[in-house]
């Protein structure tokens, strides 16, 4: 942990932080592992567009190949190109995936099309200026013990990642009391994960077996018990992993055996093979939040200063 922050103060210090020419929304969060950032990120850009911005997404593409700036096109680019995460934002949206957010930042500018940058996570990076950060927890597990990389989960301390923040968002329900630890000045909101509810209608009493390579595997599958589903049974995975042809062979035997349907995330359905994707119905979830008017207001409100200034 100690060889940790002094790596991150000696990179802080001697950084030289880039402006970019359009404002930057950075989504991110102060621990490692999934907190929700891609939903939070795919939600405020829906929420651009429908109040008439053009926003594109920048991030970084956990696992992708590439070394330099690439928009991605779902059609032509599979995850080893960009990343399950990009490929699956892209679906619908602008995505540029850049290893080197600065560079990646100066492409979106160039293209004089967007007038947004939604960064997912790169809040700790420190090389480009933020217009505004919004810190996004886990509720169902909060900041873990509190410690630095590798002794527990944060990637920086709470007092100094609360700095880097303008917003806060929860993610779930509160079950750390992690509101209670946020400065009282800090403007926070509360969300939640809600299932496609036709998905969720056509499962109705089909034995599920539901599996995950996400961040937190256990809010997919408390997701499905919340919703009602016959969960028979859960399997959950390392974050990103590459589902093998031993893997999904022995989740469709433990399929077969309990006479159940296998589920997943969407971020795992585009790491499947094309010829196993039909096999496995996918769960697509969208945010919900408490104020999102107000949440979006926020933004907008950042991204007019930031024309103003």
């Amino acid at each position: 942990s100690l060889v940790w922050i002094l790596a991150a103060s000696l990179r802080n210090r001697f950084a030289i932080q880039h402006k970019s020419t359009l404002p930057v929304i950075c989504i991110g969060n102060v621990t490692a592992g999934g907190t929700g950032k891609t939903p939070v990120t795919a939600f405020l850009y829906d929420g651009l567009v429908e109040a008439g911005f053009h926003p594109a997404i920048l991030i970084r593409g956990y696992g992708a190949v590439i070394t330099s700036p690439l928009w991605v096109n779902p059609t032509e680019h599979t995850i080893d190109d960009c990343g399950d995460e990009a490929l699956m934002l892209a679906e619908n949206r602008d995505v540029l995936v850049a290893p080197d957010r600065v560079a990646g930042a100066d492409v979106i500018s160039r293209r004089s099309h967007h007038e947004v940058i939604l960064m997912d996570d790169g809040m700790q990076n420190p090389f480009i200026e933020k217009t505004l950060s919004i810190g996004i927890f886990d509720g169902s597990v909060g900041i873990g013990n509190g410690f630095i990389i590798p002794a527990g989960p944060m990637r920086v301390s709470l007092a100094s990642g609360v700095k880097q923040m303008d917003i806060a968002l929860i993610n779930g329900d509160d079950e750390t009391n992690i509101a209670a630890k946020l400065p009282s000045g800090l403007t926070r909101f509360n969300a939640s994960l809600l299932p496609d509810q036709t998905i969720i209608d056509a499962l109705a009493d089909t034995p599920i077996l539901a599996f995950a390579g996400i961040g937190q595997p256990k809010r997919f599958f408390a997701t499905l018990r919340k919703a009602g589903c016959n969960l028979a049974h859960y399997l959950a995975f390392a974050d990103h992993h590459p589902y093998s042809e031993t893997d999904l062979l022995r989740l469709q035997e433990d399929a077969m055996r309990l006479g159940a349907q296998l589920v997943t995330t969407q971020k795992d359905w585009v790491r499947l093979p094309a010829e196993w994707r039909e096999r496995i119905v996918v769960l697509p979830v969208a945010l919900a939040i408490d104020d999102d008017g107000a949440l979006c207001a926020d933004v907008e409100a950042a991204i007019s200063a930031h024309q103003n200034r």
